[in-house]
Formats: structure tokens, C-alpha cells, sequence
């Protein structure tokens, strides 16, 4: 069965990348120019590049064409089993040490916790429909690279900060700390932590954010920080996997 001439076309294009006659960073023949090559409407190549742009080999920049995207330089986020309650943002200090400024974008709102969430803090049954968790979504960046470094999503229990200086977690005297130095600033000692690390492939939000193509490869770490028995926050995190590599280290002790 004969492929669609779009299907074709990026077909073509594919193989010019993969082999290396079209290089990363290189920017593709204009539109109307691929038309021309191919003998096909404009409208096909804008449907072949599209489909090679899910697939993460080309990127658009606006007002500058098509280009192929360079391959990704590998990044490392350091999971270490050591923390500081008093040690501030652990992403701005990783970002510090390997010469970089940490950014990050972020958008805190009340909700009630899902189903799998209060569960992972154990909250119990809900009260009708009441708040119950401070839930913060963030895109973590740094000064020296275009793509997002990772993605977080942070529930704390609302029974816990309600009515606190560390209630926003990105608000007040506190404001861009990380959960130990927070709790510890109303006296919650946070002692233990644990995160369960997997692989998946990104959602088309996730994609889009981290500015990977549809279909790419991330890695998650659903953490958990605990003061005791006590459950004080747990996050989902999403790094692409094409990119980034989650370190792990820590001491080692004599008993």
C-alpha cells in the first residue's frame, strides 16, 4: 500500500537526519522551497515536519524556520541522602554548583487531595468538599539552557501549614525554601525521606512543557517527605530521560 505523500516525505526527511546529511541545528529549506523539491502542496510538508517534530527530531522557531534538534547535552539532578533541614532551594544549590542560576515557574492553589494523593499522605476520608491539600505545580529551569530541566507537582497537607508563614510555599519569609527548611521555620522536624523512581512515556501537557517531542521517554520520582510517622508532603517529578540523569548518593555509616 502506497504511504501518503506526507508520510512519505517525512520518511525522506528521517533518514537525511539520522544519517547525518542533515545535522543538528541545521534549519530545513523554506516551506515553499520543500514543496517545490517534493512537487507536493505546502500543506504536506507542513504535515511531514509537524510528524518529525512529535517525534523530537525537528524543533520550529518562530519567525526563523525548521530547524533539527541538536542532541540534547546530558544534565545530571543529584538525589542526595543527605539533607539539610536549613539548606534553602536544593535545585538553586545544584544549579550553583555546576555554575548555573536556577529558575523556576510555579502556580499554588487549595484542592481537595485525589483519590491516589490522599492516600500517599494519609489523610483519610474527605470532609464533603473540603480543601485539604496546598497542591503547586512547577517547571524548574536553569539561566544557560532553552529546555526545562524538570517538572514537579507538590501536594502538603493544609491540616499541617493552614494559617502558617510557609501556607504558599512560594510566599512569604520563607518563600522558594525547600519542605525541610520550611517545616522546620513552624517546628516540624522533617527526619526521613523516600522517592520511587520509574520510566514512562511523557503526556502531550508533559511534552509540551518540557519541550520534548510526543512519545519521548521520561523519568519520574513520586517523594515523599516524612517527620516521623507522619506524612508532610509527597511530589511527582518528571525529567526527560533523553537529557537528564538522576544521581544518587549519600554517606556511609558504621552501623
Amino acid at each position: 500500500m502506497d504511504q501518503p505523500s506526507y508520510a512519505r516525505i517525512a520518511t525522506d526527511l528521517r533518514r537525511q537526519i539520522t544519517s547525518g546529511e542533515l545535522a543538528p541545528g541545521d534549519r530545513l529549506p523554506a516551506r515553499h522551497q520543500l514543496a517545490r523539491d517534493y512537487d507536493v502542496a505546502e500543506s504536506v510538508i507542513t504535515q511531514a515536519t509537524r510528524t518529525l517534530a512529535t517525534e523530537g527530531l525537528l524543533v520550529s522557531r518562530p519567525g526563523a524556520g525548521m530547524f533539527v534538534r541538536a542532541t540534547p547535552r546530558r544534565r545530571q539532578l543529584v538525589r542526595s541522602w543527605f539533607r539539610e533541614r536549613q539548606g534553602g532551594s536544593p535545585f538553586a544549590t545544584q544549579m550553583e554548583e555546576q555554575g548555573r542560576r536556577g529558575a523556576w515557574e510555579y502556580a499554588s492553589d487549595t484542592m481537595q487531595a485525589p483519590p491516589e494523593v490522599r492516600e500517599r499522605l494519609g489523610l483519610g476520608a474527605p470532609d464533603g468538599d473540603r480543601h485539604d491539600v496546598m497542591r503547586t505545580v512547577y517547571s524548574f529551569t536553569s539561566s544557560d539552557d532553552e529546555e526545562p530541566w524538570m517538572l514537579s507537582t507538590s501536594w502538603e497537607p493544609l491540616g499541617l501549614t493552614k494559617g502558617t508563614v510557609i501556607a504558599f510555599p512560594e510566599a512569604g519569609p520563607h518563600a522558594g525554601q525547600g519542605v525541610t527548611h520550611r517545616m522546620a521555620a513552624i517546628g516540624v522536624l522533617v527526619d526521613a525521606w523516600n522517592e520511587e523512581v520509574g520510566a514512562r512515556v511523557a503526556t502531550a501537557d508533559e511534552a509540551k512543557r518540557l519541550k520534548v517531542g510526543q512519545g519521548s521517554i521520561v523519568l519520574t520520582a513520586a517523594r515523599a517527605y516524612l517527620a516521623g510517622e507522619r506524612v508532610v508532603e509527597v511530589a511527582d517529578m518528571v525529567v526527560p530521560a533523553d537529557s537528564t540523569t538522576l544521581v544518587y548518593n549519600g554517606p556511609v555509616g558504621d552501623s
